[in-house]
């Protein structure tokens, strides 16, 4: 096989602590694995943040694909959130030369982004970003040149990976920043995704249906996820990095990649520009390798 393009096809998430960085680390990777030769969709399913349009080159973000699905079923909707309703979502599988042009947005390049969906105008009681979880664990998108690699940017903490939303990725990349929090989460999402690949079955005693609870079970069951790997972010200076590896080696956990602290990606967020960091890219082309190694073992 041709490890050079070994990831069409692929669904991979970016987890992390809030302010970890994993927007950033999203915006990166999409642009290297396009300059890699990948064609690529960003998923932002960040129920709350702004700025991943500006980021990636584009002007302002596309409607979003809660208004595609039927809104959510706080506000009337018919999307459900995964905890009370672990059915899956309806029609999954979308063709972007079928879709509306109003759904997704593209930068020069052709990199692909899609709005999961934002919480902040659905009114007082509707604030559970549940159905948007949904929509970002179950969404598989296609395009007319063959498979896409599919990055998805998810919301801060562990609620979404409690959601199930690992259990329908190929990857998971967790982002870890110099700090305690930081460590604690990598190690946690290490062990629910250890979890779910020697198949423990999720919690259900909140699910009074019988059917229910064998939907949830069988997500799990059948999860896809190969493995996590994580990503040091944020990094000021070799003697923070060999800190910050010992204390993950406690963990044992050892990052694949680490991403120093550079003072234009700040800027570009402020300034809603492109994000482009020389150091960073070059650093991303080594995770991609790593994906492309993983995946090509894995198959």
């Amino acid at each position: 096989m041709n490890k050079m393009k070994s990831l069409p096809g692929s669904r991979i998430g970016v987890l992390g602590k809030g302010g970890a960085g994993k927007s950033t680390l999203v915006a990166i990777l999409a642009q290297a694995l396009h300059r890699r030769g990948y064609d690529v969709c960003v998923i932002d399913a960040d129920s709350t943040n702004f700025g991943l349009p500006q980021s990636l080159g584009m002007d302002s973000p596309p409607k979003t694909l809660l208004d595609l699905y039927g809104g959510m079923v706080f506000s009337g909707g018919v999307v459900t959130c995964p905890v009370d309703d672990p059915t899956p979502l309806a029609d999954p599988e979308i063709t972007i030369d079928e879709l509306s042009r109003q759904y997704y947005a593209q930068n020069d390049a052709g990199i692909i982004l899609m709005t999961a969906g934002k919480i902040g105008n659905h009114g007082p009681g509707a604030g559970c970003d549940g159905p948007i979880a949904k929509i970002a664990r179950d969404l598989i998108v296609h395009n007319g040149n063959g498979e896409l690699v599919t990055l998805i940017d998810f919301k801060a903490g562990f609620e979404d990976s409690a959601r199930g939303v690992l259990t329908n990725l190929d990857w998971a990349i967790v982002v870890i920043d110099p700090t305690i929090a930081s460590v604690e989460i990598a190690s946690d999402m290490r062990a629910m995704i250890d979890q779910i690949k020697a198949d423990v079955l999720p919690a259900t005693a909140h699910l009074e249906s019988p059917e229910l609870v064998a939907v949830a079970n069988k997500l799990y069951t059948d999860a896809k996820i190969k493995d996590v790997f994580f990503v040091m972010n944020k990094i000021p200076d070799q003697e923070t990095e060999k800190y910050l590896r010992e204390k993950l080696a406690q963990k044992d956990i050892d990052p694949i990649g680490s991403i120093s602290e550079d003072s234009s990606i700040p800027a570009a967020w402020l300034k809603g520009t492109q994000i482009q960091a020389k150091n960073a890219f070059a650093e991303a082309q080594k995770i991609i390798e790593v994906l492309e190694e993983g995946t090509a073992v894995s198959s």
